[in-house]
């Protein structure tokens, strides 16, 4: 289990810089540029957090930067393995908040799962996070710092031994409602001196904020994976109350202009299936309509994980089965994605942590339940 000391806060958090950002702070301390790309090798490629064992940077530099500034990921206040290999860290914030970032290993990847929100602000209906509420954004330092903490357990070496092979903003909060910090976090995992990873192996997950997709395909190359969950106004408005202001055809078009910047490109197209609600063959027949307009693109079918208090059930494994038969015979590239995680409540859906919730969303959920207007599971 990975522990930091608290830094006295008038030091600055290096990983909270990207590899400008980094240079820019060394120039301030009157220090050469090169001097900032040789720490930063140290923090992503060695994980290391202790100056005085950067053993090519001068005995002078390391007090400097020891009076300065510090490296501090955030504390794991616990970490748990699921029977299948799966991995969840609960990571200390301030003031009692938590958030969950997991680890998912298979036998040609290893998926990191990382949070952006303390909670998040969206309240799609079948989302765990959605019930806690929100609480803020997180910083730099504590959304590459999940990566930092998960790759110092796992013995990831950069560019040798890699653990951590793909990176998805998808845990909890909308990446795209902390866009700079998450643009950051990112570069930082695609830099040569970071994490290294190449841009079709980090994704960012959306809702669907239609400016912020556009703004986010001139910033940056990453991958991009929208949470459709539905192919028709009416239903994603249920499902994802952001589609009111947002709704699909604007959606698709942000998209359509996603991929005239990036030609070479796909977009993953999220779809939790759940029981009686989207996993008709009404729904499947109006979500093939939707992507003859993107044939490079494919969707990723996810079976509804339950949590505590949900209205909703998991399609039955023949009405998911058939659900996808029926994309791919109209010629819809079509992934089903497998479960993983879910006895230690680490499957998509499930993230939690602990939010000091400011939207009154969590006492809300709390008195429902209490009312048995909803019943736990």
């Amino acid at each position: 289990m990975n522990q930091v000391v608290d830094q006295p806060t008038e030091k600055v958090n290096l990983l909270d810089f990207d590899r400008q950002g980094l240079r820019d702070f060394f120039a301030q301390l009157g220090e050469k540029p090169y001097r900032a790309e040789q720490v930063m090798k140290w923090i992503y490629h060695h994980l290391e957090d202790n100056f005085e064992n950067m053993t090519d940077v001068g005995k002078t530099l390391r007090a400097k930067l020891e009076a300065s500034c510090y490296i501090g990921p955030p504390k794991t206040v616990f970490d748990k393995a699921a029977a299948d290999g799966t991995h969840k860290w609960l990571l200390g914030m301030d003031g009692g908040n938590a958030i969950e970032a997991v680890y998912i290993p298979e036998p040609t990847r290893g998926t990191l799962c990382v949070s952006s929100q303390v909670g998040c602000g969206l309240n799609c209906q079948f989302c765990s996070t959605a019930t806690q509420g929100f609480n803020r954004n997180l910083s730099t330092a504590e959304i590459i710092g999940q990566m930092w903490v998960a790759a110092k357990y796992l013995g990831n070496i950069t560019h040798q031994n890699r653990r951590i092979t793909n990176v998805v903003m998808m845990g909890m909060g909308e990446p795209l409602l902390n866009f700079d910090n998450v643009v950051k976090a990112m570069s930082l995992m695609r830099d040569d001196l970071g994490f290294g990873l190449a841009s079709k192996r980090v994704t960012l997950s959306t809702a669907g904020l239609v400016p912020m997709i556009d703004k986010l395909s001139e910033t940056i190359d990453v991958s991009l994976a929208v949470s459709l969950h539905a192919a028709n106004d009416e239903l994603r408005t249920e499902l994802v109350p952001l589609n009111k202001r947002y709704p699909i055809a604007e959606l698709m078009a942000s998209c359509n202009r996603w991929l005239a910047r990036k030609p070479r490109t796909s977009i993953t197209f999220e779809y939790t299936l759940m029981k009686g609600i989207n996993d008709q063959p009404e729904h499947a027949r109006q979500l093939i309509k939707l992507m003859r307009r993107m044939p490079n693109c494919k969707v990723n079918l996810i079976p509804f994980n339950p949590f505590p208090g949900t209205r909703f059930e998991r399609s039955d494994a023949t009405v998911i089965r058939d659900f996808q038969t029926q994309l791919l015979n109209a010629g819809v590239l079509t992934m089903l994605r497998r479960t993983r995680g879910d006895d230690i409540d680490a499957a998509c859906g499930q993230l939690k942590g602990q939010v000091l919730d400011r939207t009154r969303r969590q006492a809300e959920f709390r008195k429902r339940l209490d009312e048995g207007v909803i019943h736990a599971v």
